[in-house]
């Protein structure tokens, strides 16, 4: 049976209402029907597509696109539409739309949604709220939910450093561990895009070298721990887990053991050769990361 029209509804309560009331309840089926056009995020306080949100913080948002790149582009991908890891699109996340000051996304870069399946990332409440500021200001130039970030208007170039002194910059720092005439010969003819061979070094590797590592086979960005026991046995292989009750390490024969941790027992050293890089991220300035990316691109 349909419903009666609203004309006849309004006939009705003008039969049985004082004029005054009769105004209310126009005011209140007016606010009612605007909410329900509004969209979520917004009726929470959060960010519609097509809207403006205030300007972050420009060096928090630049740390927060270089601590994404190292831990997050992996599963969301670069352009945070979804990586080879299977991560959700972030430019449709009603957690990201929502987000105001990284209330929604912090605790989930902390671990509260490791039962869905997203893993905690050992970040700081800084760190991890500098990547919800980027993931934020990358949503903010969208044109429409889920469409690519900055649609339509030219990428601008990021080769604006000076290649000499990013040549010097790298003998000083990175010179120990890499050579020019062997792990990054002809890296710039290996991954010829400025900006992926950026991202690349930031990151200490290519994506060649993390599909190399998901066989299990150790290379040079396997972590690995030793599990020193009471009895002073030593126990060494691939770190797969480490928290406050439980470690545990792949074996050279592909079997796993878990150990099982009170306070510092047993003693576990961990070996993490891209620590460095990690270490090196809160040292960089730009002018530091454009001059070893002008140099790196010289490299063919």
């Amino acid at each position: 049976m349909a419903p009666p029209p609203l004309r006849t509804i309004f006939d009705e309560l003008h039969n049985i209402l004082p004029k005054t009331s009769i105004i209310n309840f126009c005011l209140i089926a007016a606010l009612l029907s605007s909410a329900a056009q509004t969209p979520e995020p917004a009726r929470r306080g959060g960010f519609v597509p097509g809207q403006r949100r205030a300007p972050g913080d420009p060096a928090q948002i630049a740390r927060g696109k270089t601590l994404f790149a190292i831990n997050c582009r992996g599963c969301h991908g670069a352009d945070l539409r979804g990586g080879d890891l299977g991560g959700p699109n972030l430019l449709r996340s009603q957690v990201a739309l929502a987000d105001l000051n990284g209330e929604l996304i912090v605790p989930i870069i902390h671990g509260s949604r490791q039962n869905m399946g997203m893993p905690a990332i050992s970040l700081n409440d800084a760190d991890a709220s500098a990547v919800a500021a980027y993931v934020r200001s990358v949503i903010q130039t969208i044109k429409g939910q889920g469409a690519p970030p900055s649609a339509g208007r030219p990428v601008p170039s990021i080769l604006i450093g000076n290649a000499d002194e990013g040549k010097a910059y790298f003998s000083v720092k990175c010179a120990s561990c890499h050579s020019v005439d062997k792990d990054l010969s002809k890296i710039a003819s290996r991954i010829n895009d400025p900006k992926r061979l950026q991202n690349a070094w930031l990151a200490g590797g290519t994506r060649q070298e993390e599909a190399e590592a998901e066989d299990g086979a150790p290379n040079a960005r396997t972590v690995t721990a030793a599990v020193t026991l009471p009895s002073g046995e030593t126990i060494e292989g691939r770190l797969i887990r480490i928290d406050e009750f439980l470690v545990t390490i792949a074996l050279a024969d592909g079997t796993q053991k878990t150990f099982r941790r009170s306070g510092d027992t047993p003693a576990v050293a961990i070996h993490d050769p891209l620590q460095i890089h990690r270490d090196l991220l809160s040292q960089y300035s730009d002018k530091d990361v454009h001059d070893v990316t002008a140099y790196l691109v010289t490299l063919k």
